[in-house]
């Protein structure tokens, strides 16, 4: 999962990257108003952690923008203006949910992990698909209670599919959710990252569409609907 944080303060900017890394997120970091406008409207993120108090373009017209544009991306405002007038300005530009400075990482990743969720229509902190669990909170994955040792980024493809398990996903797609902006991306890595998911989850859980992408299943259920 992929994560825009617009934020000016360069400690907490830098902060919130580091915190969002170790929870299993790529991020990418603009550091006022221009930047974050442009990186939302031209790059495909899961959210936004977005300030208001920002330089050269204020946070809610940055989001009022990407609405008009028809971005939806779930967006988290962070921000010191804690007066109520200011929250609704928030709320009525586009915003999901708000959170005021100064704040405890931890609340931070739990109000995003819940926007996620919610967004691809998981109401429950832990993915699962047959019994195959994904905690998000951990970031950690287990089988039939098991756990399962997984690199960063097999866990940011498999984090990925739990979300949208069902569904194909197209390799392009997994590339610009689980690398940032920065990273040299090579489309040919996520079938080895599939490859390594296979051997670890079980060989029949991720399905290759030819020529469209992967696709997560509990291959229990699925044989019952053939």
């Amino acid at each position: 999962m992929r994560i825009l944080v617009v934020e000016d303060d360069p400690d907490l900017g830098r902060q919130l990257t580091e915190a969002l890394e170790q929870a299993g997120y790529a991020v990418d970091l603009a550091p006022d108003g221009e930047e974050g406008l442009f990186l939302g409207e031209t790059e495909p993120y899961d959210a936004a952690v977005l300030d208001l108090g920002l330089p050269k373009l204020d946070g809610v017209r940055v989001l009022e923008k990407w609405r008009a544009a028809g971005k939806d991306l779930p967006v988290l405002i962070l921000t010191a203006r804690d007066r109520w007038s200011e929250k609704v300005a928030g709320f009525d530009a586009g915003a999901d949910d708000y959170l005021t400075k100064p704040f405890v990482t931890e609340e931070l990743l739990a109000r995003l992990r819940a926007l996620l969720r919610r967004t691809a229509g998981h109401a429950n902190a832990a993915l699962e698909c047959g019994d195959l669990r994904v905690d998000t909170h951990a970031a950690r994955a287990s089988v039939n209670g098991e756990p399962i040792k997984l690199t960063a980024h097999e866990y940011r493809v498999l984090n990925y599919l739990m979300h949208h398990q069902g569904r194909v996903v197209p390799r392009t797609e997994l590339v610009e959710h689980i690398y940032d902006q920065d990273f040299d991306r090579d489309s040919n890595t996520i079938e080895v990252f599939i490859g390594r998911l296979r051997r670890k989850i079980g060989s029949n859980r991720i399905l290759t569409e030819r020529g469209l992408g992967y696709r997560l299943i509990d291959p229990k259920a699925e044989k019952i609907t053939e």
